[in-house]
């Protein structure tokens, strides 16, 4: 009897601190004793309260009258024979509250013959956690499915059927390898063995163009994600799935216009030059020719006019040259002080002393090519003084940061940009004033170089000076996209 007591006092301790609910009952189902762990569960303060209460009162009529069948069963069979039993129930706790638990009525070690356990598994949070990665899974902006360790589809959400052209239902119990074409099935089964024996999450065929397999026959280029998912049943896998085709469709137009630009260049640079030099040439022979006579000063002035136009000429197919080399992006990059970049580039810029310039920089160092932001913002205090409309004037350039940018502000109080031109002003060969010099090219190579490190530049009008005002976002943070480029 000392050790029956001794064993039901060690059962009471262990229980006691277990995360689970826990009651001992007789073969009347009537409760003797409960854990805090239970009485928490069932909405009681004082698992004491439970003491001598029968055990199908938490449960609906249905679930009692089937424990008390199996209690029945249990206490009939020899000790060393009785079953254990777990079932899904919903017990009412107190105040109407109601909860899903996975009920097991076991062995106690204490009195075996006389007593047994009902242990009080919540199955709430699992089933919140559940109807969570439902809506999520069925919500998401990609395509996304479940399958098991021998590669069947379990699960599918509708933007990955739509992706590939199936309805859901069709793809249910379906082999993976549907949604591949079918040179690339052979290794994906091997691939996937792989994945299973050591499963991480990762990116599938990193380094490697993917593509899926449309219901039309068509293949779509595709990336994909792999994760695990913890199931107690069986290993279950969920695949991203992403179409990327309008991305790719994207990257091949921006890399034809890149190479047609550049193409266009260098064979205009050649074509170009060669005639313009043999005009420079033949117009040095003439004047050379003529060199005893006296020419009248017309003559004189349309032969240095021409010169003019020459150089001119020369000067345009360079920048065109410095246009194009502007969609590549620099990929040294360095510290750089703000303050130190804006005075580099005001005195670049060679701005009269009749121009007052103040400099407002808040903010820390950027790591960023030199070059470029440099120029740009040499360009653009340079055009403050050529479009100002005046000797004297003011311009003020100022820094803040904003989000992932740097923000760099070149106001002045000039005449400012004609409404309706704030766009226009950045296409190649527009002149914004054309009683200055120049031919156009110096704000679209600005605006373009800017680009290709993943900044901006925009342009407001009247801005804070009663000019223009250029702003210039250049990132202080790079995407990874652009890291990758």
């Amino acid at each position: 009897m000392t050790v029956a007591l001794q064993n039901q006092a060690d059962v009471h301790v262990a229980l006691t601190h277990a995360p689970i609910g826990a009651m001992i009952i007789d073969r009347s189902g009537v409760i003797s004793w409960a854990n805090p762990a239970l009485a928490a569960m069932l909405g009681e303060t004082d698992p004491a309260a439970l003491r001598l209460t029968l055990a199908f009162v938490w449960l609906s009529q249905g679930d009692a009258e089937l424990l008390q069948q199996m209690l029945e069963v249990f206490f009939a069979a020899p000790v060393e024979a009785r079953p254990s039993w777990t079932r899904v129930v919903r017990i009412k706790a107190l105040e109407g509250m109601e909860q899903t638990v996975e009920l097991t009525l076991a062995s106690s070690p204490g009195e075996f013959d006389k007593r047994a356990i009902l242990y009080f598994q919540s199955l709430t949070r699992q089933a919140v956690a559940e109807k969570r990665f439902s809506q999520i899974f069925e919500n998401l902006p990609l395509g996304a499915l479940v399958v098991d360790s021998r590669q069947r589809i379990v699960q599918v959400n509708a933007a990955l059927a739509a992706e590939f052209g199936y309805p859901r239902e069709d793809l249910v119990g379906q082999p993976l390898e549907t949604l591949l074409p079918p040179r690339y099935r052979e290794a994906h089964r091997d691939h996937a063995a792989g994945y299973v024996q050591a499963p991480s999450s990762r990116m599938m065929g990193s380094g490697r163009d993917l593509t899926g397999l449309h219901r039309s026959g068509q293949e779509i280029p595709i990336e994909i994600a792999l994760t695990k998912l913890e199931n107690g049943a069986q290993p279950m896998f969920m695949a991203i799935v992403s179409d990327i085709s309008s991305r790719k469709r994207g990257e091949s137009a921006l890399q034809q216009t890149n190479a047609q630009l550049e193409e266009f260049t260098y064979v205009a640079s050649h074509d170009l030059r060669s005639p313009l030099r043999g005009i420079a040439d033949l117009v040095t022979w003439i004047r050379e020719d003529l060199s005893d006579v006296a020419l009248p000063e017309d003559v004189q002035h349309n032969f240095e006019r021409i010169s003019l136009r020459i150089a001119r000429a020369e000067r345009m197919i360079d920048d065109l040259l410095d246009y194009a080399r502007a969609g590549v992006r620099e990929r040294h990059t360095e510290a750089i002080s703000p303050a130190e970049l804006v005075e580099e580039a005001l005195g670049l810029a060679l701005v009269p002393d009749s121009f007052s310039v103040e400099a407002d920089i808040q903010g820390g160092d950027i790591i960023a090519p030199r070059a470029p932001l440099a120029t740009s913002l040499r360009n653009l205090i340079g055009n403050a003084v050529k479009h100002h409309g005046s000797r004297v004037g003011r311009i003020r350039i100022a820094m803040r940061e904003e989000g992932r940018f740097s923000v760099f502000t070149v106001d002045d109080d000039g005449k400012g940009i004609t409404p309706g031109n704030e766009e226009r002003i950045f296409k190649l060969f527009h002149r914004a004033s054309p009683g200055t010099s120049g031919d156009g090219v110096g704000l679209a190579f600005t605006r373009r170089m800017i680009n290709a490190h993943g900044g901006m530049v925009t342009v407001r009008s009247p801005g804070a000076l009663g000019g223009a005002s250029f702003e210039i976002h250049w990132p202080r943070i790079l995407l990874k996209e652009n890291e990758d480029d």
